[in-house]
């Protein structure tokens, strides 16, 4: 059945940290998420059910990487003392555990990365169950990244690597948890299956153990305004199968440090929220009812709607459907996607405005 939503594939992951800038410059440094989308200081007024039922205020901005892929949200706490998780995530813990970042050459981009002193290198390349070379690293604030071979590139800026390609996640059941990747999120691919140890995780902590990894994508290209900027993206769900996986966000609020939740860009909320209420998965925060039918929830320098699901592990999933988004802030030029056909990538001039909203690591 077709459905009459748009997913135009992952916007962001967004990462809980305690120090914004230090966090920003670091992921400017390594991962060129130099361009900034929106910045804002408001209070997080709907997220009660993942704040102990209060607001908190926060500061938030979405960064890209103009080679394409999703981006990142770097957000922190402003009032409250971020709560940095008290114990050694492992592999196939419950929720986003890893982000995959993309690259045009992964053996080229490991011995750049070696030459860095800031990056925390996880073994050597090894093949992924996808046939690929792939490695793993960890930020200074315990995050793990794996990269992963996806040569597209939309802008390109003579980088070895672009954005989100995709995320890693930990799973009790797969086949509990592919109802609402496959049939809601639109992945569709099983590019890989396997169960046993893997040499690809043994950088890892408890990564000799025995798991379970499925590797998913989409059989058709994203539709949508940004679907070409974003590109093709993996989820790799993992079940541990020797060991029972800990809830990564298990006593902390959502916002606290780590990989907070992964970020879809759609089009049709209304459609959106009908499919995953008729599949057992009701939006757990929803801007809309907020607002009168047709208005839009400010995000700072752009405007539009969100909501979340949950996947049977208590993973969140965010749905952004962008109303407004600045192209040259400086010159008070924004675009109003809702004059747009949804399903029509925006093109390139226009999108390549962005280049123009770098951030300057010092600005920070």
């Amino acid at each position: 059945m077709k459905e009459n939503y748009i997913i135009s594939g992952i916007q962001q992951i967004g990462i809980g940290v305690e120090n914004f800038a230090e966090a920003w410059k670091y992921y400017i440094d390594v991962f060129n998420m130099d361009i900034r989308i929106l910045e804002d200081d408001k209070v997080a007024e709907l997220m009660l059910p993942y704040t102990g039922g209060k607001p908190h205020k926060r500061r938030a901005a979405i960064a890209l990487n103009m080679q394409g892929g999703g981006g990142f949200e770097i957000w922190q706490y402003s009032e409250r003392k971020p709560k940095p998780i008290d114990f050694q995530i492992q592999v196939g813990d419950l929720g986003v555990f890893v982000a995959k970042i993309k690259s045009r050459d992964v053996m080229k981009t490991y011995q750049h990365f070696s030459k860095k002193p800031n990056v925390h290198l996880l073994g050597k390349p090894q093949n992924s169950i996808d046939g690929h070379k792939t490695f793993f690293m960890k930020d200074p604030f315990g995050n793990l990244f794996q990269i992963v071979h996806e040569p597209t590139v939309y802008r390109d800026e003579g980088r070895l690597t672009g954005g989100i390609a995709g995320a890693m996640i930990g799973v009790t059941d797969i086949e509990k948890a592919m109802p609402i990747y496959r049939d809601i999120l639109g992945y569709d691919v099983i590019v890989a299956d396997e169960t046993g140890t893997f040499e690809d995780l043994k950088s890892l902590p408890s990564g000799e153990g025995q798991f379970h990894r499925r590797i998913l994508s989409h059989s058709n290209p994203r539709q949508g305004s940004f679907s070409e900027l974003f590109g093709k993206s993996f989820i790799e769900l993992v079940q541990p199968l020797d060991r029972t996986p800990r809830k990564i966000y298990e006593g902390r609020y959502w916002g606290d440090p780590g990989f907070i939740q992964i970020c879809f860009d759609i089009r049709n909320t209304d459609a959106l929220r009908k499919k995953c209420e008729e599949m057992g998965y009701p939006f757990t925060v929803d801007s809309s009812s907020a607002f009168k039918e047709g208005e839009s929830f400010d995000m700072g320098e752009a405007a539009g709607q969100f909501a979340y699901i949950e996947d049977p592990d208590g993973t969140l999933i965010e749905l952004v459907e962008a109303h407004k988004i600045p192209l040259m802030k400086k010159l008070n030029i924004y675009l109003d996607l809702r004059k747009r056909y949804p399903s029509k990538s925006l093109p390139k001039w226009m999108l390549g405005m962005l280049r123009f909203m770098k951030v300057k690591p010092e600005s920070l």
